[in-house]
């Protein structure tokens, strides 16, 4: 049996290929897909709010690029400095958009009852948690704060 951190790390992998192409007639990447969440759940959200909130995604430049790219794309616009939110067509989009994801969802999920997943997130949201703790402040780690 492969250790839990090659099946992480596969995991990862395999969901960010098959979004990233599953989006791309979109013009979106999953962390595209992931920052425009982010702005749709909180209107007129700050960068830093978005890129903290995908902190444990990608590297800072990876979602600080993607913002970039769903501004220049018409998906979300700035109604004040430093400040994001949806165009009422990058609304229109990401609600088309959602009809595909969600039948992503349910592909990655064939096999796996729902008490199956809860399972495997909350040994994984232990897991995190146990390291966080243990993890000093001097040690150059990405620390996940549970939100």
């Amino acid at each position: 049996m492969k250790p839990i951190g090659y099946w992480l790390n596969r995991a990862d992998k395999a969901l960010t290929c098959y979004m990233n192409g599953m989006l791309e007639e979109f013009g979106l990447t999953r962390i595209a897909w992931q920052v425009l969440n982010v702005i749709q759940d909180s209107p007129e959200v700050t960068d830093t709010e978005v890129l903290s909130a995908l902190a444990a995604n990608a590297d800072i430049a990876t979602p600080a690029g993607a913002v970039d790219t769903v501004v220049a794309d018409g998906w979300a616009d700035r109604p004040a400095p430093n400040r994001l939110a949806l165009t009422p067509d990058g609304r229109r989009r990401l609600t088309d958009v959602a009809a595909r994801v969600d039948a992503f969802r349910e592909l990655s999920m064939t096999g796996i009852s729902v008490d199956e997943y809860r399972t495997a997130v909350r040994v994984l949201e232990r897991m995190s948690h146990n390291l966080d703790v243990a993890t000093s402040a001097e040690t150059p780690c990405l620390m996940v704060k549970n939100r």
